[in-house]
């Protein structure tokens, strides 16, 4: 990934003009376009090109090639372009190469490009200060406590811990982490790698950047998208697979691993312990990882790779950590962070942003009846999601009732009453 500059904050892929500089095989451009041409029909060179993500010499050079071995043929031409489709024995060669792959997109990258993009984009490169963590956490009301543990761990760069009881917005913090180092980020739609073909960009994972408005449009290389930088969440679903490339059989196509798909970003494990694996098991397949910061993923074909381990590892559990994991694993995530229960202070003051958020008359005699009635009464702990869970249940009542949402002491034990376990 060659970078340019336009400004110091803008940095983009060059594009490639030759074959050479994409470093990728002519067999796999070949493959590429046959397989193209035979899932579209017919095409205009330009938009072969556009849509294979692809410079104009090897993509002309392999249509030449095509059509003096008579599998394709000119249909049309318009303003010095030909509109390309296959011939019969052109169609045999592209079903040859589906056999062997059925990926049909933007042209990969090879693996040595990626390794360079994620060393000049590396959370590693960033060390967020007291200001871009208050800037990064300023939609979301959390004490100077909380701020002034969570910031150095982010500087930081390391793994950490958030634990504590629930509700209290550990994945909503974990979440907002990533915004501290730095907006956007190139990633390949995919990677090229000893014959294999490795899909990188997804867009449950990843927030496309739009770059259509971007002066230097014509200039990067398409291979690469932009994208926000991620924050990829995984849960009880988390199983030892997904720690690994997955090969599917079928299509020869292989997927990413999580922690691969998260490089330059945040991976964030929550209910941490609740998974379907051991946390031993965990610790066992990262610890050397998060030690050297690159990983070993294995291809299909048996073959071993050295990839970036490239991400801030957030685990967010409801547990105490040493009651998962040993002290091997507790060292290598430096910073373990208790997310307590809100004050009242602090509980009025989240009851009063939800309140404007949500556009609910705030009535103050209505929240002193909620915290005697409700929680010291009978002896409830404050938590944070309370304040907005309980507005939503008022604010549903009285849309299902075709009315305004009001808090008062009659609207509040309703809530509670739905809300809360019998205690």
């Amino acid at each position: 990934m060659t970078n340019q500059d336009l400004d110091p904050a803008t940095i983009y892929p060059a594009a490639p003009e030759t074959l050479k500089e994409t470093g990728l095989p002519e067999t796999l451009i070949e493959g590429l376009v046959c397989k193209y041409l035979f899932s579209v029909g017919e095409a205009m060179g330009r938009k072969i090109e556009r849509d294979l993500c692809l410079p104009t010499p090897p993509v002309q050079k392999v249509l030449a090639f095509l059509k003096r071995e008579q599998d394709v043929f000119y249909k049309d031409q318009s303003m010095g372009d030909f509109l390309y489709t296959l011939s019969e024995s052109g169609r045999a060669r592209a079903r040859r190469f589906l056999e062997e792959s059925m990926y049909v997109g933007p042209a990969p990258v090879v693996l040595d490009q990626y390794i360079e993009s994620v060393k000049q984009q590396s959370i590693t490169n960033e060390h967020p200060n007291k200001e871009a963590v208050r800037k990064a956490f300023s939609d979301i009301l959390l004490s100077e406590k909380v701020l002034d543990t969570v910031g150095p761990a982010i500087n930081s760069g390391r793994g950490l811990f958030l634990y504590g009881y629930p509700g209290n917005g550990k994945t909503t913090i974990a979440e907002r982490i990533t915004r501290c180092f730095g907006l956007d980020i190139w990633i390949p739609h995919a990677i090229y790698v000893d014959g294999e073909i490795i899909t990188f960009y997804d867009a449950e994972s990843h927030e496309a950047v739009d770059t259509r408005a971007m002066v230097i449009q014509d200039e990067y290389d398409t291979r690469w998208i932009k994208i926000k930088r991620p924050t990829i969440v995984v849960g009880g679903e988390l199983t030892m697979g997904s720690l690994e490339l997955q090969y599917n059989r079928f299509t020869k196509i292989t997927e990413p691993s999580i922690q691969l798909k998260s490089n330059c970003g945040t991976l964030v494990i929550d209910d941490f312990g609740r998974q379907r694996m051991p946390p031993i098991e965990l610790l066992n397949r990262w610890i050397v990882p998060l030690e050297k910061r690159f990983d070993y993923l294995i291809l299909a074909n048996g073959k071993k790779i050295q990839v970036p381990f490239d991400q801030l590892i957030i685990f967010s559990t409801n547990l105490e950590p040493k009651d998962l994991v040993d002290d091997a694993f507790l060292r290598r995530i430096p910073y373990k962070i208790n997310v307590g229960d809100p004050t009242e202070e602090e509980f009025r003051a989240l009851m009063d942003l939800f309140t404007k958020n949500m556009n609910v008359p705030s009535d103050p005699d209505a929240i002193d009846y909620l915290i005697e009635t409700h929680y010291k009464a009978k002896n409830r702990p404050f938590r944070c999601c309370h304040p907005r869970d309980l507005l939503l249940q008022i604010q549903n009542f009285a849309s299902y009732h075709g009315t305004d949402p009001e808090m008062t002491r009659a609207t509040f034990d309703q809530a509670c009453n739905n809300y809360f376990a019998v205690m």
